[in-house]
């Protein structure tokens, strides 16, 4: 029997889901010199230090410590840090982030808003690291790829300092209150994939710049009502339906000198990915505001004008992906493109994988082969449920990297690829250090054993075969019926059906409970096929939901599912499912757990919800129908009503509390049973150690109360 100190839910939320201590952020030097990451010191520290592995046989080595370089004081984070931080989804302290130069032999990291580089070089003296004295709050400083400069912002403006802290000063300053230089707008980071908002030039004597006004934005209040003294926070954010911010991109040199690139921003107002290497000119992809066309641009840093050297439509819509427009060293196109059914990478104008790959991402590009991400396409022999393999391609065919049934991904450079793995048997993640495909050396990860593993069928449920994962209780031997709790997130870039360990920790710990556990990842989620993935174009609310009582029903079949005691909990997307479960089928559903649910689509961001939904002004049918509150099963007065717990962070700025205020307001109207649990300064992570853990037993408190279930002696902590 466990204790209250050492239950799961209390090392759950101190270890962050068991993530602190692991290694993360790699850089390998191209030289094959030495692999960079960062890691906390211990499975409960959220502070992360920079390390260098020196190979082929050199020690781990800490170049920067943050405890060391604050003294010991605690961390001061600026309101623009923090924003870049919930974007991210980053939980950790300490140094975050870092880039380095070309070489990988300096980086530069911004601490407690202070501007720090580090000497990565073998033979460097421990702690060769110091302060560059600059305006702050810094924010993402970068390295040019020579090392003799510091790229930063800091007050939205775009600054550059010598690498010896010398020459400081802004290359560019903002007009205005709502103009920032270098910063990606809210769109970009939440919904693109991109962090960034400046770009070096491989000869390290110019830059890309992002200029960001979002005076045409809608400005929302997020207030703190625990707290009604403070003043509320002002965010700016673009609605479906409403104005975005107007980015625009500048050349500029380290001289002062500027030049605007041209591009025909009215059509394609969305600037959603730039590369800039010494393979070709700087590469631009845009794309239309419906996002069913796009074009990649290659810019005249001289000029700032631009030329087309790809296009793209989709009926539906086009999707982003990490890694791509590149440059092949022999200067042409990579990309990622949905073709023929499948997604495919092409080289140029030449597909290199055909449909029995489903390419997720480019990690790596070199004159021999394309390293990329990919799980398995629908024609492929064996389908592989929840596995991500990491391949080499190139015109002669494609080679598996990873071998291990699992989740898989790398960093390469240099001959020298780093290999994440996570399997099912094993906890967290194994780092491999391989240099032309041997192993030289292990990254070692100080993560905490969960003293737990999760009892998982990976499977595939109905006539679609939706991917499923179904949990029993690691004691369970019988086949008698047990409750279910589906346990989704159900969504689009929300896979939860994976060939891994720790991502079914908390599902596991709730079977253990005494339920049956089912994730199920229906049309919309990623990793199956581009048609799987727009199926829910204009109908998320009804396909997603569909797909999860269609996995329910096939499962019953092979597992002792008691279809009387359905409970549904979710978070985000999988919020806004288990509020549709409860009202759209409560022939089906028993109870639901709705946390920070998008109920009104009209209150979500613009890029997200038109990718889905087109503009609400012109379909405004599809938003209605797709929204909770508007549900005529919300107002309907017949039978049954199932009780419903909705959780919210009031410091949500990305999930607005307003959704579940609205869904609330509306559920009292309608005289349905509900309960509301307030977070107070939570924003849409719940990372604070006491909220975490208390969630998950105040959720278990409700489901066993909903469904009329008592304890189970000896259970689980």
């Amino acid at each position: 029997m466990t204790t209250e100190a050492d239950s799961f839910p209390r090392r759950h939320a101190r270890t962050q889901r068991f993530t602190l201590g692991a290694p993360r952020a790699f850089t390998v030097a191209p030289d094959g010199s030495r692999v960079t990451f960062l890691r906390s010191p211990s499975g409960t520290d959220r502070a992360n230090c920079l390390w260098v592995l020196d190979l082929p046989d050199g020690p781990e080595r800490v170049a920067a410590d943050p405890g060391a370089l604050l003294g010991g004081a605690a961390e001061q984070l600026s309101p623009e840090e923090r924003a870049r931080r919930e974007r991210s989804r980053e939980g950790g302290a300490g140094i975050v982030g870092y880039a380095t130069d070309a070489a990988v032999e300096s980086a530069a990291f911004a601490l407690s808003g202070r501007l720090f580089t580090a000497d990565l070089r073998a033979g460097a003296e421990a702690g060769a690291t110091r302060e560059l004295r600059v305006p702050g709050p810094v924010i993402d400083p970068r390295p040019a790829p020579d090392g003799r400069h510091v790229a930063y912002v800091s007050g939205g403006a775009l600054r550059v300092v010598e690498a010896g802290g010398e020459g400081d000063r802004a290359l560019a300053e903002p007009e205005s209150d709502n103009v920032t230089y270098g910063l990606a707008e809210f769109v970009a980071a939440e919904e693109m994939g991109r962090a960034r908002g400046f770009w070096w030039a491989p000869e390290s004597d110019r830059l890309l710049v992002a200029r960001v006004d979002d005076t045409p934005v809608n400005r929302w209040w997020i207030a703190d009502p625990a707290h009604p003294g403070r003043e509320p926070n002002l965010v700016a954010y673009p609605a479906a339906g409403t104005d975005n911010a107007e980015v625009r991109l500048f050349v500029l040199g380290l001289g002062g000198e500027r030049t605007e690139v041209a591009w025909d921003r009215a059509r394609y107002p969305y600037l959603a990915r730039v590369h800039w290497s010494g393979a070709g000119a700087p590469l631009l992809l845009v794309q239309s505001r419906d996002q069913r066309g796009q074009v990649f641009l290659a810019v005249d840093p001289e000029s700032g004008a631009t030329r087309m050297v790809h296009a793209d439509e989709d009926p539906v819509w086009l999707e982003l992906f990490p890694g791509v427009p590149c440059w092949s060293p022999s200067g042409q196109l990579v990309r990622i493109a949905d073709e023929g059914g499948a997604r495919r990478l092409a080289v140029g104008e030449r597909p290199l994988t055909g449909p029995q790959l489903h390419i997720r991402a480019v990690l790596d590009v070199t004159a021999d082969d394309v390293l990329v991400s990919a799980s398995a396409g629908e024609e492929a022999q064996s389908p592989e449920t929840g596995e991500i393999h990491v391949y080499r391609v190139n015109e002669l065919g494609v080679e598996r990297v990873s071998q291990e049934p699992g989740v898989h991904s790398a960093v390469r450079a240099g001959g020298v690829t780093v290999l994440v793995s996570s399997v099912l048997d094993s906890p967290g993640a194994r780092v491999q250090v391989l240099r032309d495909g041997k192993l030289t050396a292990t990254v070692r990860s100080y993560a905490e054993d969960p003293g737990m593993s999760p009892r998982v069928t990976l499977t595939r449920g109905g006539a679609r075969k939706i991917p499923c994962a179904v949990l029993m209780p690691t004691d369970y031997s019988g086949d008698t019926p047990l409750p279910v709790l589906m346990d989704p997130y159900g969504g689009p870039h929300g896979q939860r059906v994976v060939a891994a360990h720790n991502p079914h920790l908390t599902s596991q710990w709730f079977a253990d409970q005494g339920f049956a556990v089912v994730v199920a990842d229906g049309r919309g989620t990623p990793g199956h096929s581009p048609a799987w993935e727009k199926a829910v174009r204009d109908e998320v609310a009804a396909v997603a939901l569909q797909d999860q009582v269609d996995a329910l029903h096939s499962l019953a079949g092979d597992f002792p599912l008691d279809l009387g005691r359905v409970a549904i909990r979710g978070w985000s997307f999988g919020g806004y499912l288990a509020a549709l479960a409860a009202l759209r089928r409560p022939d089906v559903f028993h109870a639901a757990v709705v946390g920070a649910p998008v109920t009104d689509m009209r209150l979500y961001d613009t890029h997200y919800k038109e990718r889905y939904l087109g503009h609400p002004d012109e379909q405004p049918e599809v938003y209605r129908r797709n929204s909770v509150i508007d549900d005529a099963g919300l107002v309907d007065a017949a039978e049954p009503h199932r009780p419903m717990m909705i959780i919210h962070g009031l410091a949500d700025d990305n999930v607005v509390v307003a959704h579940s205020l609205r869904l609330s307001s509306a559920l009292l109207a309608a005289g349905r049973p509900h309960e509301v649990l307030p977070l107070s300064g939570v924003t849409h992570m719940t990372p604070q150690e006491t909220v975490a853990e208390n969630l998950l037993r105040l959720q278990l408190d409700f489901l066993r109360r909903s469904l009329s279930l008592n304890a189970p002696t000896g259970q689980a902590g």
